[in-house]
């Protein structure tokens, strides 16, 4: 569990990331420190080649590691794979920010210490990391030495992934610069490929008896401080070291000198106990406005608590810089950020943190030449964003899923509405916002056409679900384009001179408004339900009573040419389509289409289970909703995928909260029609084994508690004017001081849908069983 309890103890700002290694550096699942952006190059062979496959692969490396501090106890390495292990404990505290550490350890010589630390990736001054490392003779005297380290280019595990990759990040940076004088340490280094200039610097507080020396020295790949001291039980050896990054494609190997020394002397002065109360109170700020309480189920609580942290660690201080689906907790899906940043992360922070929102969607402005350039070579107008990418550009080798996949395009044109609408920030739909939705609403208006009845079609294209391919009219394509088209004119509209300063006239408008108007939406009226695409339910279905257990991931036991020609779904397709665009569905379509879709997905993605948890809620299945947030909440903290060693799920940790205040809290966004303004709206209802909700939100200036039980719904609003929502259909005037209470209606009978044989939740028997769930566990 070594690399699996690194990733979920992993410490990040978004800018900056450490994984959570053990002090000592060994023994290490997978030694890890980040930089959002930094990455290598390395080619994509194609064994037949084609016009418009990307040509090289982008691949996040392991910078220059800082946390390490090495232990010797008379001349012995402290290495928990040796001597006894009495004790060991971490905590990683969300109030404060910090991952504590506690052990005693005896040495294969019979000599115990007590070890204890404290680490910390600020959210304050983003380029800085810190610890403290304290170690404590205990029984008898002993000659301890602490070496505190800058290392680069260290040995990481053989792994069996794409051998380029491997070569890529085994001696990724190139070294510039080494130095260690007193008690400062810096290492300057390139990457050979991306010409990307690292920086590290680390300066240190060393408090120990009389006598207590020590020594810096360097060389090209590792800077050290070694500290010794003789120590009697009742003295300790501490030794507080403050580490900052920097780096630039751009910026001279001076500049990133100066820059960080001058991080590493910010902290210095700051002081361990100033970091630290500044990290407080910047997650004190936070929980106010994000916290959500549950109650009846323990495990939830800390598990939604742990993903808000992890989502906002992944974002907080990105600054201009994607959100890796990992984030920087390892080096999963090489590090790259995929369209579930826009569709599931984002929805998150702009409820919670919405100063976080805006630098990720000002980096996707920023890649737009990329973008651009990427529709160009596709042959078509606007900008064709990538399925998944480090600095822009497009680097997935397989076309089927990468350049076909354009949702993508729509997925960040409605994080900018989402943003907009629940801030109010203007001054962004104006600038960078506009921009983005008339460039993705170019891209949609030269991809589709209009057959001869004038409907819209867009063909050819790949949807979230990654067992389809290179569809007709796929549903949720179809429908977020829509919108697409729609917010682009609506906000060229708002806007007009800096629509006409992007060449938008009302002529292309327009055309924008036709094409949404007239959108091809596939529906099977035989058996009353919407097709994922168009013909869909007219495929085979996939055998799965003759599929073994063993046999999933489907995709590593048979040919996607397999997959693709059958219905089976590997994550939420259609179903995300009515939880991302509800107004399209009635009621009993949404029903209809959940059962339907419900018996052929197999949830071989982590992105699939909140969805589905949020559609079975609102469609009256509260039992099988419980057992879906539970799988999305406990996917790293249970492993129920076995690649938590890899990082953390970053958008099915964003899914739990989605689960919960989306799934049980029914938080909808009403859009207005013909003019009417839109509405914020909940249709809470919670399944048996939650006795309560509690969560707030952060909407156009004001905080909302919105809080859910058995005896209704109750709504408060914390600060700001006051406030216009729905329950369950009924306008509700919230005011500070005046909380409203609204009754809970009864859930609708339906019968149980059902799941492919053997794909059913983790604990929906025992859920079952139990009469509303609450013996559900993990696996």
């Amino acid at each position: 569990m070594l690399a699996q309890s690194e990733s979920v103890f992993a410490l990040s700002n978004g800018h900056v990331g450490w994984r959570g290694n053990l002090d000592e550096g060994e023994p290490h699942g997978l030694p890890g420190a980040y930089l959002n952006g930094v990455h290598e190059q390395h080619p994509l062979p194609y064994a037949e080649a084609g016009y418009g496959y990307p040509e090289s692969g982008q691949t996040m490396i392991n910078v220059t590691d800082g946390k390490v501090v090495r232990l010797l106890v008379n001349d012995h390495p402290c290495d928990l794979r040796y001597g006894r292990l009495l004790e060991h404990e971490r905590v990683l505290d969300f109030r404060t920010g910090v991952l504590a550490r506690t052990a005693r350890w005896t040495t294969p010589g019979g000599q115990t210490v007590r070890i204890t630390s404290r680490r910390l990736v600020s959210f304050t001054q983003r380029a800085v990391a810190a610890l403290v490392y304290e170690v404590e003779p205990l029984g008898g005297p002993a000659t301890v030495a602490v070496q505190s380290e800058l290392v680069a280019n260290e040995q990481l595990p053989h792994t069996e992934g794409d051998p380029r990759v491997a070569a890529v990040t085994r001696s990724p940076l190139v070294a510039e610069e080494h130095f260690a004088e007193d008690t400062r340490l810096r290492l300057v280094h390139r990457t050979e490929r991306s010409g990307q200039r690292v920086g590290a610097a680390a300066d240190h507080l060393v408090e120990g008896p009389d006598g207590t020396r020590w020594t810096a020295q360097s060389e090209p790949d590792v800077s050290r401080l070694t500290v010794t001291a003789d120590l009697v039980p009742g003295q300790r050896l501490r030794l507080v070291k403050f580490v900052a990054y920097g780096w630039s494609g751009e910026r001279s190997l001076p500049a990133v000198h100066d820059q960080v020394d001058g991080a590493v002397a910010a902290a210095l002065s700051a002081g361990w106990d100033g970091l630290v109360a500044e990290q407080r109170a910047f997650l004190d700020r936070f929980w106010a406005g994000a916290d959500v309480e549950v109650e009846g189920d323990a495990q939830i609580q800390q598990a939604v608590r742990f993903a808000l942290f992890h989502v906002l660690q992944a974002a907080a201080r990105g600054e201009e810089r994607a959100i890796p689906a990992k984030g920087l907790t390892g080096t999963g899906y090489d590090g790259h950020s995929f369209w579930d940043t826009e569709s599931l992360v984002l929805p998150v922070l702009t409820c919670t943190a919405p100063r976080s929102v805006a630098p990720v969607l000002r980096w996707r402005h920023r890649t737009l030449p990329a973008a651009r350039e990427r529709a160009l070579q596709l042959g078509l107008a606007g900008a064709a964003f990538p399925w998944r990418t480090i600095d822009g550009a497009e680097c997935s080798a397989y076309w089927p899923a990468g350049t076909a996949a354009f949702h993508v395009n729509a997925d960040i044109a409605m994080a900018v509405v989402r943003y907009v609408r629940v801030t109010g920030d203007e001054d962004f739909e104006r600038a960078e916002g506009l921009e983005l939705l008339v460039e993705t609403a170019r891209l949609w208006r030269s991809l589709g056409h209009h057959d001869a009845g004038g409907v819209f079609h867009i063909d050819g294209v790949t949807g979230p679900d990654e067992y389809s391919a290179v569809a007709r009219d796929n549903l949720y394509t179809n429908l977020m384009a829509r919108r697409n088209l729609r917010a682009a004119a609506d906000a060229a509209t708002r806007h007009p001179d800096r629509a006409e300063e992007l060449g938008v006239d009302e002529e292309e408008a327009a055309s924008w408004r036709d094409a949404a108007d007239r959108m091809a939406v596939p529906y099977n009226e035989s058996l009353g339900v919407h097709e994922q695409s168009a013909g869909y339910t007219r495929l085979q279905r996939w055998d799965f009573d003759a599929t073994p257990p063993e046999h999933y991931p489907l995709l590593l036991h048979y040919p996607y040419f397999d997959l693709y020609r059958k219905q089976v779904v590997k994550q939420a397709d259609l179903v995300l389509a009515m939880m991302e665009c509800p107004e399209e569905f009635t009621d009993e379509e949404k029903a209809r289409n959940f059962a339907y879709y419900e018996a052929l997905t197999v949830r071989d993605s982590s992105l699939s289970a909140c969805c589905q948890a949020v559609l079975a809620a609102e469609t009256g299945h509260l039992r099988l909703a419980y057992a879906y947030l539970r799988e999305a909440g406990l996917m790293d903290l249970a492993d129920l995928e076995h690649n938590t060693r890899d990082g953390l799920h970053i958008a099915s940790l964003a899914g739990s909260w989605i689960a919960l205040v989306v799934g049980f809290g029914g938080m909808r966004r009403h859009v207005g029609r013909d003019g009417e303004p839109d509405r914020l709206g909940f249709a809470p209802r919670l399944p048996e084994a939650l006795t309560r909700v509690v969560f707030t939100l952060t909407v156009r200036g004001r905080r909302l508690k919105v809080d859910i039980s058995s005896a209704g719904a109750r709504y408060v609003l914390l600060e700001g004017e006051p406030l216009e929502v729905l329950h369950h259909g009924e306008p509700v005037t919230v005011a500070a001081g005046a909380p409203a209470d609204r009754p809970v209606p009864q859930v609708p009978a339906r019968p149980e849908p059902q799941q492919p044989r053997g794909r059913h939740p983790a604990g929906l028997a025992e859920a079952e069983e139990a009469g509303g769930g609450e013996q559900v566990v993990g696996p």
